[in-house]
């Protein structure tokens, strides 16, 4: 069976039995009318009932690994007791791999044989990838040429019902690994997730808080810069990477952040379960989250402060960082540009420091010691 893609569609991460070559020719020279996918089309949403995620379960339960959920050392941070699902666990790297499976084991023999097209740059094709090789079903998979070796997360999600089905395996487990929750933050793409596991948790346990869609529909979200454009974000992913010992990209950290954000107030003192969702976060990109979130954190500093342009004086300086436990990361000086005394010199100084407190106790040093000091990042 082919399912024809829509306009919209063909933006989602898109699940396709390929087309005879004979039959792709003929679509590119005749002009056809436009046809929707119907496992994609909002004018007729299909339901997807708990039976199906119960069988997705059973059905996907050689292939898939069943990732804990676990307390956190950061219940004590946020008011809440928290526990981690941890999605990233998961042989690709993310929860796409549940959906995957349970999509490639639907197919029946004539569509295997034909094998699978997806549209995608990330997770969803790392997926399918692999379980297509495990169930020897060929996968190709379109990326565009922009994409980074490791992978682009700025794509929507693909909703057809098996995926769905089978994303929704993993709200089964925590409500068995957790099963007095009250509530369960998942991070929203392109909602196969989120429908799945709510359906499964809601199902099982109706009394567990879901934050319902303001819009009611699916909608379109504009692609920016990925990653770290929120400062939340990189808190979060550094949180799991000092406490957690956890590493997570940045969707599927988009949970924690919401907590650290304080978004979430209703559930102080509740029992919350936030799924962290991928880890295929670029190594080039993790140095630089982290240094934004210790930023973030109060606990990477920068200023500038004018000296005296003497022998010994930036010596000083240093001296006093050091006193106080602070480490030096980057120091620069310059004399052209200061206006004010033609014996002085600025100095830019980045530096760490163990928390906020511990910043505030080198700001108040600094004061006391400098006259012309430009504390943070306005200079």
């Amino acid at each position: 069976m082919n399912i024809p893609v829509s306009k919209a569609a063909a933006m989602d991460e898109t699940l396709l039995v390929s087309e005879p070559p004979e039959k792709r020719r003929k679509s590119m020279t005749e002009e056809e009318p436009e046809v929707v996918d119907r496992f994609c089309d909002p004018t007729k949403p299909i339901s997807v009932p708990f039976q199906d995620v119960s069988a997705a379960a059973y059905k996907i339960r050689g292939g898939i690994e069943r990732t804990p959920c676990l307390r956190s050392q950061m219940t004590h941070l946020y008011g809440m007791k928290i526990f981690f699902k941890k999605e990233f666990l998961q042989y690709t790297g993310s929860f796409k791999e549940r959906g995957a499976r349970y999509a490639l084991e639907m197919l029946n023999k004539d569509q295997r044989a034909k094998g699978v097209i997806a549209a995608s740059a990330g997770n969803h094709a790392l997926a399918l990838a692999y379980h297509g090789q495990e169930l020897n079903i060929p996968i190709t998979v379109i990326m565009p040429k922009i994409a980074p070796l490791m992978k682009i997360q700025a794509c929507t999600k693909y909703d057809h019902p098996h995926i769905i089905a089978g994303q929704g395996t993993m709200g089964l487990e925590i409500v068995e690994q957790v099963p007095d929750l009250d509530a369960c933050i998942i991070p929203v793409g392109g909602g196969g997730l989120i429908s799945g596991a709510a359906l499964a948790i809601k199902s099982l346990r109706p009394n567990v808080t879901i934050i319902a869609m303001k819009a009611g529909k699916p909608v379109y979200t504009e692609l920016h810069s990925t990653l770290a454009d929120e400062e939340n974000i990189a808190l979060a992913i550094l949180r799991l990477l000092e406490m957690e010992k956890a590493v997570v990209e940045g969707a599927g950290a988009t949970g924690l952040a919401a907590i650290v954000e304080g978004l979430v107030p209703e559930l102080a003192g509740k029992k919350v379960v936030v799924a962290l969702c991928g880890g295929n976060i670029d190594t080039t990109a993790l140095g630089r989250v982290i240094e934004r979130g210790l930023a973030a954190d109060g606990r990477l500093q920068r200023f500038v402060v004018t000296v005296s342009d003497r022998p010994g004086s930036i010596a000083e300086l240093t001296k006093l960082i050091a006193n106080l436990g602070v480490s030096l990361k980057d120091i620069f000086h310059e004399r052209a540009w200061i206006k004010s005394d033609i014996f002085a010199v600025q100095v830019k100084v980045v530096c760490e420091t163990r928390d906020q407190e511990h910043s505030q106790e080198l700001h108040e040093a600094l004061k006391s010691r400098y006259t012309h000091l430009v504390w943070g990042p306005r200079y």
